[in-house]
């Protein structure tokens, strides 16, 4: 069933071939087996799923069909609002019972009877994108060693583990400026970022209401695209994979290659070479405005100013106990004023069209998704490494979310410390579609990562 795409069970189950009950029973399992090493849930909510997949067996068996989740395990990062669990945002303690309610996404995941495995690990408040986090334990990327745990990168740290460990089939998470595409990179999964403004961030705890987007992450693009058509507001028209021989991919040529680990690079170069024999139209596509939209981010963006008002507003008392590597770019914004705070949202919103116009000459945009190899847990500890390397991590997914478009990822192999690399695809704002579909013939041509990595070490 792991090995299965999330059509083929959903059509298994309305057959009678296999049961909700089946599936859970099956992500209980392999959680049980391997949860006390990857640390993937800050909420288990495993017996909740068992009774709720055991009453949709009988509905399913009646002929009722309530929409294309029905019956699927789904993760669900601990900043979205589930009724009758616990939200803690990544922080040392759950927030008041009205952060539970749900919001339009997981509404939507809900009416359709998807089943919630719990609620996976998080960086506190989502602000950072290595996977760290000292209240609840960081954790671990499953392509490591017991000996030399690796992160799974983040913000949505625990929703790529999950898949990998196999306790749920698709996982809910957040992208403000890579959140789902740096964890799914890391741990050998797919991710969509939506264009901001297309799915509702209501009922999801903010890092930055500017820039945040709820995403998903699933085994697969074509399990990506079956997610999207089932929570998408628009229902139609469906994702068909694009024709590689008319498809124009551009190759950004600056800033995304700097400091590129040579296994990285060698990963990614192999996918385009193949893409190029395959027929895609492959052009270098250099991108304006990179390094003026990075120093605003490297210098808090407008996420460090959100979530300082965010937390003063409500949370006064958490400030002193935040993790200390997001306690540090909250305190830096301390001195921004409000016209320096305005002037980046009307610099990056420039930069955005301004950069923009390289889609008038290619379908979609490619790069390395992260440049580097996931870092050691126990090296983050030094905090000017953990500074620099959280940087890089991000600075290449930032870029789409800094400029307003949609951004997906998919593996592309291991690199040379045997941890998953990705190919990031960018379209233009509101382009999912095209987007998807690009995505869906690249991976016919490359590979999917399950038959392309294999089975995860710790797993």
């Amino acid at each position: 069933m792991q090995s299965q795409s999330l059509a083929t069970i959903a059509a298994e189950l309305r057959a009678g071939k296999v049961r909700s009950s089946d599936l859970v029973a099956l992500a209980a399992e392999r959680h049980a087996a391997t949860e006390p090493v990857l640390n993937a849930y800050r909420t288990w909510a495993g017996d909740r799923a068992k009774v709720q997949a055991a009453a949709l067996d009988v509905l399913v068996a009646s002929g009722i069909d309530l929409g294309p989740l029905m019956g699927i395990p789904v993760s669900v990062k601990d900043l979205f609002g589930v009724p009758g669990l616990p939200t803690h945002a990544g922080t040392n303690a759950a927030f008041p019972r009205e952060w539970d309610a749900a919001g339009p996404v997981v509404k939507t995941l809900l009416s359709q009877m998807g089943v919630v495995t719990g609620k996976t690990h998080t960086v506190e408040f989502a602000f950072g994108g290595l996977g760290t986090n000292p209240h609840a334990g960081t954790p671990v990327n499953p392509w490591s060693s017991r000996e030399t745990p690796r992160v799974p990168g983040g913000s949505s740290s625990g929703a790529g583990v999950s898949l990998a460990q196999g306790s749920a089939l698709l996982a809910l998470g957040t992208d403000t400026a890579g959140s789902v595409r740096i964890p799914a990179s890391f741990t050998g999964q797919t991710a969509l970022k939506v264009t901001h403004g297309r799915w509702s961030i209501e009922g999801i705890v903010p890092l930055s209401p500017s820039l945040d987007t709820p995403g998903l992450l699933a085994r697969t693009i074509a399990d990506l695209v079956y997610a999207f058509e089932a929570i998408d507001p628009e229902a139609a028209p469906a994702v068909a994979a694009a024709d590689l021989s008319g498809l124009r991919i551009g190759i950004i040529p600056n800033t995304v290659w700097d400091d590129v680990e040579p296994s990285i690079a060698e990963n990614t170069n192999q996918a385009l070479r193949v893409l190029e024999k395959a027929g895609a139209h492959l052009s270098d596509a250099p991108l304006a405005c990179t390094q003026e939209a990075l120093a605003i981010f490297r210098a808090g963006g407008l996420a460090a100013a959100e979530l300082r008002a965010f937390l003063d507003r409500n949370f006064p008392e958490r400030i002193g106990e935040l993790d200390p590597a997001v306690m540090a770019r909250v305190a830096a914004v301390d001195n921004l004023t409000a016209s320096d705070y305005l002037q980046r949202a009307a610099n990056l919103a420039q930069y955005g069209r301004t950069a923009a116009r390289v889609f008038e000459t290619v379908d979609v945009l490619v790069s390395p998704t992260i440049p580097v190899t996931a870092p050691t847990i126990a090296e983050l500890a030094n905090p000017e490494i953990y500074r620099k390397a959280n940087m890089l991590a991000l600075r290449n997914t930032a870029l789409a979310n800094l400029f307003g478009w949609c951004a997906a990822t998919l593996p592309t192999g291991l690199d040379a410390n045997g941890i998953p690399s990705g190919l990031q695809i960018i379209a233009p704002p509101m382009a999912e579609r095209r987007l998807l579909a690009a995505a869906l013939a690249i991976e016919t041509a490359i590979g999917s990562g399950p038959e392309m990595l294999g089975k995860a070490p710790l797993t």
